[in-house]
Parts: structure tokens; C-alpha cells; sequence
């Protein structure tokens, strides 16, 4: 006859499969991870370091492409170093190959939305017809680029409400800043001088030419003769020859 164990005792379990160790290492990894303060915070610094370089090359790229472009492109790598150190290293769980290009992409276009949206502004004054553009579209492209980011929103809240808010609102900033934009062009127009002939005279490298002098400004002042002597004669203006009387 079997004997009955009492309810509480339990079986001994049996010893963990070495999967199961494995599975546990790694979770132990991925918790260290998210708890590095110094992970945490690069990851957190990278996103604004990136973005502003970008914001300060899309602006002033028409002064020295070559220069400016590298500069993006630093931009766009920290951007998207911070986002793998956010994204893929710092998570609970990594996303599959098709979502991580995803995530990479619509990254890379949140960066340059952001670095848009934020260089128009602070750089409005110094190039306003340029800062009307890229204000609207930096709004626009940041948010199409964040929905598309986030996997926990629908794709299709592009076309929702918040996207046709986004899209009225950048059109809104479109229209004004063009209009402030030309107001300023006509005020700094009108303040300064542009295209007179001394300004192309020193512009191009020449010094204005210099008037000759006339006969009468380098003329000797008459000296008053001594007693006793004649008085000089008075030039001829003729044909150059002393004639004697």
C-alpha cells in the first residue's frame, strides 16, 4: 500500500536544462543593460547631439556643401547609435530583421525632421526664405517618421486626426513664414545699398581712379619782384614759344 505524503511537501525539481541557464544569462544581461546609468544616458544624449548637428548643416549646407554635408552625415551616425543603444541593446525584447530596418529608417528620417524643424527656427534670421521651408516640412517629416518609429501606433494615425492637425499646422507655418520672410527681405532691402559703383569698385578689387590734377592747382604762386628788376613776363598760352618784342 503506498503511503500518502503530507500536501505540503513538495518534489524536488529537477535541475535546470542548460537552456534554461542560458535564457536566465541573458535576461541578467539585458537587466544590467537597462540599469547602466552611463548606457542610459548616451543613448539618451545622442539623440540631441545627432540632431543637432544635423539641424545646423541642413541650414547653412548652400554656404559650404562639401562641409556640411560631412557634418550631416556625423550627425546621422550618432543619431542612429543612440537609436541601436535605445532600440536594440537597452529593450527587454529585439526586434526581427524587418522591423529593425524599420526602426532604422524611419530613425534616419526622424533625425533629419527634427534637425529641420529645429535649424529653420534658430536660424530663421539670418536665412528666412530658407527657414519658411524647412520649419513645415521638418514638422511633417518628423511626425510621419515617429509614427512609423513607434511600434505600439498604427501606421494608419498618419491620416488620423493628430496627422491632419500636423498637416494644417505646417501649411499654417508655410504661408507665414513665407510671408515674414519676405517682409524682411524688402526691410534689409531697403536699409542698404546694394550695387552702387563704389561699392562694385571695391568689390571687384579696384581702387576708384583718381582725377588728375588741373594746371591751376599745381601752378607756383607768383613771388613779387625785387626794386630794380622787371617784372616777369606773363606766359604765352599759344603755341609754347617765347616770342621777344
Amino acid at each position: 500500500m503506498a503511503q500518502a505524503q503530507p500536501l505540503d511537501t513538495h518534489t524536488p525539481d529537477s535541475a535546470p536544462s542548460p537552456t534554461g541557464r542560458a535564457a536566465r544569462r541573458k535576461e541578467n544581461l539585458r537587466r544590467a543593460r537597462r540599469g547602466s546609468l552611463a548606457a542610459r544616458y548616451l543613448g539618451y544624449v545622442g539623440y540631441f547631439v545627432g540632431a543637432g548637428l544635423i539641424s545646423g548643416a541642413v541650414v547653412h549646407h548652400p554656404l559650404d556643401p562639401a562641409r556640411y554635408t560631412r557634418i550631416a552625415l556625423y550627425g546621422a551616425a550618432v543619431f542612429l547609435a543612440a537609436t541601436v543603444l535605445n532600440e536594440f541593446l537597452l529593450t527587454r525584447e529585439r526586434p526581427g530583421l524587418p522591423r529593425a530596418l524599420v526602426v532604422i529608417g524611419s530613425s534616419l528620417a526622424l533625425s533629419f525632421g527634427i534637425g529641420m524643424l529645429s535649424g529653420g527656427l534658430q536660424h530663421f534670421d539670418d536665412f528666412p526664405a530658407r527657414g519658411a521651408v524647412l520649419v513645415p516640412a521638418g514638422l511633417v517629416v518628423s511626425f510621419i517618421a515617429y509614427v512609423i518609429k513607434d511600434a505600439d501606433i498604427a501606421n494608419r494615425r498618419v491620416f488620423g486626426v493628430v496627422g491632419l492637425a500636423v498637416l494644417i499646422t505646417a501649411a499654417l507655418a508655410f504661408l507665414g513664414l513665407r510671408e515674414v520672410a519676405a517682409s524682411m527681405e524688402k526691410e534689409f532691402g531697403a536699409g542698404h545699398s546694394h550695387g552702387s559703383a563704389e561699392e562694385s569698385g571695391h568689390e571687384d578689387g579696384h581702387a576708384p581712379a583718381v582725377q588728375p590734377a588741373t594746371p591751376a592747382a599745381t601752378s607756383v604762386p607768383s613771388v613779387p619782384p625785387s626794386p630794380g628788376q622787371p617784372s616777369p613776363k606773363a606766359p604765352s598760352s599759344g603755341d609754347g614759344h617765347a616770342h621777344s618784342h
